[in-house]
């Protein structure tokens, strides 16, 4: 099985573990990058006119990705993201609308120091209808491989 690694990073911990997972599981990694990348005053979620705030308060708001790829090749993505709002942060959503995810298996992952994955999932299979979901997972920061192994196991995309 084919799998790709998708994450949005704005603190370094989702790219920690991406980097974990893709290495436990022998995927492809590629991060979703910003066209216009988050400053340290974006990120301020205390700030009701952050850049971050605005976005996640605007649920049809989708910050454009400066990089793409070509997911033919792939047969399962999982998609990582730090919680933002209790949500995903709407660049997930402008990366999964760019794309035709018909017939992949999509895993979604968070990392937050409080919050868990829910009501992402939700929310990211409208995006993909017809894509297949699996049970994603919360991670805290540096999560271990054995770990990370058993949750793929669980999912059926370990190497």
């Amino acid at each position: 099985m084919n799998i790709l690694v998708a994450y949005f990073s704005a603190s370094g911990i989702t790219k920690e573990v991406a980097e974990n997972i893709a290495e436990v599981s022998g995927a492809k990694l590629f991060e979703i990058v910003p066209k216009v990348p988050y400053s340290k005053a974006d990120l301020d979620w205390t700030n009701d006119k952050s850049r971050s705030t605005i976005e996640c308060k605007d649920k049809k708001c989708r910050p454009e990705i400066a990089n793409t790829i070509d997911i033919s090749e792939f047969d399962a993505i999982i998609v990582g993201f730090p919680v933002w709002w209790y949500n995903a942060p709407n660049i997930i959503f402008s990366f999964l609308e760019s794309y035709d995810f018909s017939g992949k298996i999509i895993v979604p992952f968070c990392t937050s120091g409080g919050s868990g994955l829910d009501p992402a999932p939700r929310y990211m299979q409208k995006c993909c209808p017809k894509a297949i979901f699996k049970t994603g997972k919360k991670f805290n920061f540096a999560e271990n491989k054995a770990s990370i192994k058993r949750w793929l196991e669980s999912l059926g995309l370990d190497k």
